[in-house]
C-alpha cells in the first residue's frame, strides 16, 4: 500500500533524506564538466567562449522548465526523481569518448533535459515532507547538491588519472544504481495533492502576473550573484591551471569550494527558518561578494573555503521563499525558478568566456567582483516584493 506524503506541521527526516541522496547522485555526475574543462578544451582545441556554449548547452532546456513544471502537476513526478540520475550518468559518463562538438552537443542536451526533469519536481516533494520547516528541508536537499558538486570533481578525476579522459564511461554502473536504489525506495512513495489547496488550472497567465515584480527580483539578484558563481563553478579549473595550477589541485580547489559550500546551503536554510529569509539573504550577498574580492587579490584556499560558506547560501533560502509564496502550483513556481536561475546563469556563463577571451580569466574575476555588488540591494528587495504580492 502507498505511503502519502501529506503536507502537514511533520518535518518527516527519512524522506528529506532520501531525496536529498538522490540530488546528491544526479548531480555528481553534472558536476564533471568543469573539472574536465581544461582536458576538453585540449582535445577539441576550443576558446573559453566555445567552452562556455558547452555549458549553456546543458541549460538549454531549462527554458523549457515551465512546461516541465505543468507537466509534473499532471503525472507521477517521482519518477522523475528515480530516472534522471541513471540518464544524467549515461551521458556525462560518455562525454570522454566524445570526438567533435557535435558530440559534446548531444550528450550535454540529454544531460540537460534530465536535469531539468530531476529539478523540477523535486522541491515541491521536499516542500510536503518538510512540514513547517521547509528552510531546513531545502538545506536538507541543496546539501546533496553541493556535497555533489564536491565529490564530483575529485570522482572523474579519479578516474581519469585511472583510465584516461576516455575512460570515464566506467563510472556509468554508479549513475545506474543509484536509480535501482531510488526506485526501491521511492516506489511506494505517494505525494498526497489531495491536501493542498485547489490548482489554479489553466490559470498561469494570473499567477505570472501576482508573482511578476517578485519574480523579476529574484531575476536580478541572480544575475548579479551568477558573475561569481559562474566564474568559480565552470571556469575555476581553467582559471587556476593557467596561473600554473597542476589540474589535480585546480579540481582540489573546486571540491574545497564547494564543501564549504555544503556547509553553507545546509546552515543557511534552517538560519532563514529563524531570522527570516530577507537577513540570511543580505547576510550570504555581503559576505559573497567581500570574500571574493579576497579571493581575487590573494588566491588563498582558506578564502575561497570561507566563500563557498556564503556563496551558496542564498540557495535554499531562494527555494524557501519560491514555496513560501500564497500559489495553488508550487511546482509550477519552482519551475519559473529554475528557468530563471538557469537563464540567468546561461547569459552570464557565455559572458564571462567572452570576456575571458578578450581580456583575460584574470580581469574577467576582477570585473565580476564589482558585477555582483548589485546583489546585496536585491536582497533588500527581495522579501518585501514577496510580501507585498502576497498582500494583495
Amino acid at each position: 500500500m502507498e505511503q502519502p506524503l501529506k503536507p502537514n506541521s511533520e518535518f518527516k527526516k527519512t524522506e528529506v533524506i532520501i531525496l536529498s541522496l538522490a540530488h546528491l547522485a544526479h548531480d555528481t555526475f553534472s558536476a564533471f564538466l568543469a573539472p574536465l574543462l581544461p582536458l576538453l578544451i585540449d582535445k577539441l582545441g576550443m576558446s573559453l567562449s566555445m567552452a562556455a556554449f558547452l555549458d549553456i548547452i546543458r541549460r538549454i532546456p531549462a527554458l523549457f522548465n515551465p512546461f516541465l513544471g505543468l507537466l509534473a502537476e499532471k503525472t507521477g513526478i517521482k519518477y522523475f526523481v528515480i530516472l534522471t540520475p541513471a540518464i544524467t550518468a549515461i551521458s556525462m559518463g560518455l562525454v570522454g569518448l566524445a570526438n567533435s562538438f557535435a558530440m559534446l552537443f548531444i550528450l550535454l542536451i540529454v544531460a540537460g533535459i534530465s536535469a531539468a526533469l530531476f529539478h523540477v519536481p523535486s522541491p515541491v516533494i521536499v516542500k510536503e515532507a518538510s512540514g513547517n520547516k521547509v528552510g531546513l528541508g531545502m538545506s536538507f536537499f541543496m546539501v546533496g547538491g553541493e556535497l555533489a558538486r564536491t565529490l564530483g570533481p575529485l570522482l572523474v578525476l579519479s578516474a581519469v588519472s585511472l583510465w584516461g579522459l576516455e575512460g570515464i564511461y566506467r563510472l556509468i554502473p554508479l549513475g545506474i544504481g543509484a536509480s535501482v536504489v531510488l526506485y526501491v525506495k521511492l516506489k511506494n512513495l505517494d505525494v498526497d495533492r489531495s491536501a493542498q489547496k485547489p490548482k489554479e488550472k489553466g490559470d498561469t497567465r494570473k499567477l505570472l502576473h501576482r508573482y511578476g515584480g517578485f519574480l523579476c527580483v529574484i531575476a536580478a539578484f541572480l544575475c548579479f550573484q551568477a558573475a561569481m558563481k559562474s566564474a568559480l563553478t565552470l571556469y575555476l579549473p581553467v582559471y587556476l591551471t593557467h596561473q600554473g595550477a597542476s589540474l589535480w589541485s585546480a579540481g582540489i580547489s573546486l571540491s574545497v569550494l564547494q564543501f564549504f559550500g555544503v556547509i553553507g546551503t545546509f546552515c543557511a536554510g534552517n538560519i532563514s527558518d529563524k531570522i527570516g529569509r530577507r537577513n540570511t539573504l543580505i547576510i550570504s550577498s555581503i559576505g559573497s561578494v567581500a570574500a571574493m574580492a579576497l579571493f581575487v587579490a590573494t588566491q588563498n584556499i582558506i578564502i575561497l573555503a570561507v566563500l563557498g560558506l556564503f556563496l551558496f547560501a542564498s540557495g535554499p533560502v531562494l527555494m524557501a521563499s519560491i514555496q513560501d509564496t500564497n500559489s495553488n502550483m508550487p511546482t509550477f513556481m519552482n519551475s519559473m525558478y529554475m528557468f530563471i536561475n538557469f537563464g540567468v546563469s546561461s547569459v552570464l556563463v557565455f559572458a564571462l568566456g567572452f570576456m575571458g577571451d578578450w581580456i583575460g580569466l584574470e580581469r574577467t574575476y576582477q570585473l565580476s567582483v564589482l558585477f555582483s555588488l548589485g546583489s546585496i540591494p536585491m536582497a533588500f528587495l527581495l522579501t518585501r516584493s514577496k510580501q507585498a504580492t502576497d498582500n494583495t
